[in-house]
């Protein structure tokens, strides 16, 4: 995924900074002036830019154009506005990932002018598309609404105008109990001139507690060639594999839940490896499959040799979020936000190794931001 940065425009009023601080304890997120801190992605740079102080979307972005924050949250009260007049549409990003699908991965709170009667699922102030809010209460005809969105496991509320329209029990809900709790913010382009201001964010208390397991070269400390004589170059943050081989985790796991992002060639060949006994695939081990082959027998995402995963739509060199979890008997995986495979027959309960797996030569993998979660 490129990235790209805006450079700094004409001065225009500090209108976050002035709401700040009347609400002691809270930071702007934008300074009125430049979209310094904030990062254009799947987009032109045009996408996103400031005039008077406020920032717009460009009706040239385009989706799936974003508009990402330069730092992650994970608990927050974020506050702001937005301006509709006529139709509009976009929406507010929480807990979205550096890539893959932000929308699914993470969260999109709706922005949009209709007036629903009943509310639906793509209303304004949304889980878009899931959650329908409890009343629309939204302003379009060229006026701000004022926004608030209270994230704190597992509470998610939402107000908009002073009505809370959203007040959900996260960890309740099927199809959002899975998603990330720690991501970035976002602006959703979809080519309609809606203007934000006055973004501000209180953080809270963090409650995850994920371990690196590899960020820098400095954690190549924590793991060990298994099996193999892979090519294995550790380029700063992105682990770069080719050849047949594994690279195994020093420590042993057995309920867990994994994250980290991959890519690979076309049609390449690996997996990731759990509860093994940190010999490759000379020992027992349960493998999730990487094979990007929408006709494999076990493509990407499946418990190879156990459960074929349904076929998660990722392109060959593009990075994708990959998310494991493993309790007991149960297996989940998640590729950028989707449910590709679930298992609740695994028979080897005991701890074992997590290792990134190599398959052949010329068929590259890189991962990065690989992070790990004991569950009790």
């Amino acid at each position: 995924m490129q990235r790209r940065h805006f450079l700094p425009l004409l001065a225009a009023p500090c209108l976050g900074r002035e709401a700040s601080a009347a609400e002691p304890g809270f930071t702007p997120l934008f300074d009125g002036q430049t979209l310094r801190g904030w990062t254009v992605e799947d987009g032109p740079p045009s996408a996103f830019y400031i005039d008077g102080g406020d920032v717009v979307i460009h009706r040239g972005g385009n989706d799936p154009a974003w508009l990402r924050s330069e730092k992650e949250y994970e608990n927050f009260d974020l506050r702001g506005e937005f301006f509709l007049k006529g139709w509009s549409d976009s929406g507010i990003l929480i807990h979205a990932p550096l890539h893959g699908k932000p929308m699914y991965t993470g969260m999109r709170i709706n922005v949009f002018h209709q007036k629903d009667d009943p509310p639906n699922p793509q209303s304004a102030g949304a889980i878009f598309p899931l959650v329908a809010p409890r009343l629309v209460n939204v302003r379009n005809q060229g006026e701000w609404n004022d926004f608030r969105i209270l994230s704190d496991w597992p509470k998610l509320q939402v107000w908009i105008n002073g009505a809370m329209v959203q007040d959900l029990d996260v960890s309740a809900h099927p199809e959002l109990k899975y998603r990330l709790r720690r991501g970035y913010l976002g602006l959703v382009n979809l080519s309609y001139p809606v203007r934000f201001r006055n973004f501000r964010i209180r953080e809270l208390p963090a409650k995850e507690r994920w371990e690196p397991l590899y960020l820098t070269p400095a954690d190549a400390g924590k793991w060990f060639i298994s099996e193999g004589k892979p090519q294995l170059d550790l380029l700063g943050e992105v682990i770069y594999v080719d050849g047949a081989g594994h690279w195994a985790t020093k420590e042993k796991f057995r309920d867990f839940e994994l994250q980290l992002y991959i890519r690979g060639c076309r049609q390449h060949n690996g997996g990731v490896l759990f509860r093994s006994e940190g010999h490759g695939t000379k020992g027992f081990r349960y493998e999730i499959q990487l094979h990007n082959v929408e006709g494999a027998h076990y493509p990407t995402g499946s418990l190879y040799g156990i459960h074929r995963a349904r076929y998660p739509r990722i392109e060959d060199e593009k990075w994708f979020h990959f998310h494991l979890r493993v309790q007991g008997p149960d297996c989940l995986v998640r590729i950028n936000g989707e449910t590709v495979c679930e298992y609740h027959k695994l028979e080897k309960l005991d701890e074992g190794y997590i290792e990134l797996q190599g398959h052949r030569q010329g068929y590259w993998l890189e991962f990065k931001r690989v992070l790990v979660k004991r569950l009790g």
